[in-house]
């Protein structure tokens, strides 16, 4: 009794075969590991200013004082924010600032708490 291949994950071609241990479209030639962990390419990585992977939900740490855009306010080293969620552009994070509320910062100046 064989095992059912599954489509393509890249065209959904139902015409993949197996060879070995990986799986071939013969339509777009695109070829996998069943086995292996799917990683999904889509998702946001963003790393702190050390190199430490951010996620939603993780309090950051200011490493430098930030002057707020279009105020008189200056956010100083060493304020906390909990991220809320990560964006894609300019000003990845979403935070919630303490004493200051809700902001967007850029990643490279702040750490993992």
């Amino acid at each position: 009794m064989s095992a059912t291949i599954p489509p393509c994950p890249k065209c959904q071609s139902e015409y993949a075969y197996q060879d070995q241990q990986m799986l071939i479209c013969p339509e777009c030639a695109h070829e996998w590991n069943p086995d292996a962990v799917v990683v999904d390419e889509d998702a946001l990585l963003i790393k702190d200013a050390n190199g430490t992977q951010l996620a939603d939900g993780d309090k950051v740490t200011l490493i430098k004082d930030l002057k707020v855009k279009g105020s008189s306010m200056v956010l100083k080293i060493g304020t906390k924010a909990t991220i809320k969620r990560l964006v894609a552009g300019d000003h990845d994070l979403d935070c919630k600032v303490d004493g200051a509320g809700d902001m967007m910062l850029k990643s490279e100046f702040v750490k993992k708490a």
